[in-house]
């Protein structure tokens, strides 16, 4: 460097103004490289580390300040996280189950730095999907493949509750837990609709025979008012009666004539009684 540079670089420095703003520049550089800050976003939890010791110091949401090169922070996710798991198992009766699920947990906040320190961030693998598969293979060989299904609320509730109390050692909580599907084999299958089938056909042949009953109870009833009704008629028939009804039936044959007698021919005619004594009067 010769002389008229270092002129001019002592021209620079002698200048205060001058001399402040490489100041702060060189600070900001410094500042940028060692970053002596951490942002904490939402949801998350800042693991504190001093040359790779955890600290029992778990940074919350927001900025903190930390010792560069001595610190690190580490975030971890503390929201709410899917899991969707698929296992085989067995029922109690020996069926071949196939079960989906979904679990919705999250990292208890205040102890993030100790499932770190104790698992690592690779907890998902570690613990909860294998404590799902162990949960669901346990609770499925206590239930028949029928009680599985027709039972599946309580199935559900009993994986929830003993998941919740397997993940609570390692500090992770469980917020919801759902069975997505059931699946079996095809024999199993066949048989079950079989059974519909027949409990189907059943109940339909049970109301058929149930119309039927009403309906010879109702025609019992209809001949049963319909002889009542013949018998109170002829309680209610006298000679009195019989002989009203002859003169009724004359009567209906007078006003039918029409003044002519019949004409009667042959051998074999029947004569009119009485006419010749009305000819004589």
């Amino acid at each position: 460097m010769n002389d008229q540079n270092m002129s001019d670089i002592k021209s620079v420095w002698d200048n205060a103004p001058m001399r402040n703003l490489i100041i702060v520049g060189v600070l900001v550089i410094v500042l940028f490289i060692l970053k002596p800050w951490v942002q904490v976003g939402a949801g998350e939890r800042g693991i504190v580390q001093n040359f790779g010791a955890v600290q029992d110091k778990v940074l919350s949401e927001g900025i903190h300040f930390k010792l560069p090169i001595v610190q690190t922070v580490i975030l971890m996710d503390v929201k709410i996280q899917k899991a969707m798991t698929d296992a085989a198992s067995s029922s109690s009766d020996l069926q071949d189950v196939d079960m989906s699920v979904a679990l919705n947990y999250h990292i208890m906040p205040n102890e993030a730095n100790l499932v770190y320190q104790r698992i690592g961030l690779q907890f998902k693998e570690r613990i909860i999907d294998p404590a799902i598969q162990e949960v669901m293979k346990a609770v499925s060989a206590r239930y028949t493949a029928e009680e599985l299904i027709t039972k599946r609320p309580a199935v559900s509730s009993e994986m929830k509750d003993e998941l919740t109390a397997r993940l609570l050692e390692s500090n992770i909580g469980v917020d919801a837990f759902s069975i997505i599907s059931f699946s079996f084999s095809q024999t199993f299958t066949d048989a079950i609709e079989a059974k519909q089938t027949a409990e189907q056909n059943a109940l339909k042949a049970k109301r058929d025979l149930d119309r039927i009953k009403v309906e010879a109870e109702q025609t019992i009833a209809a001949a049963t008012a319909e002889a009542e009704a013949l018998r109170l008629q002829k309680m209610n028939i006298s000679p009195d009666l019989i002989e009203l009804r002859k003169i009724e039936a004359n009567l209906k044959a007078i006003e039918k004539w029409n003044g002519i007698l019949p004409e009667v021919t042959g051998a074999g005619a029947i004569p009119f009684i009485g006419v010749g004594e009305v000819g004589k009067n």
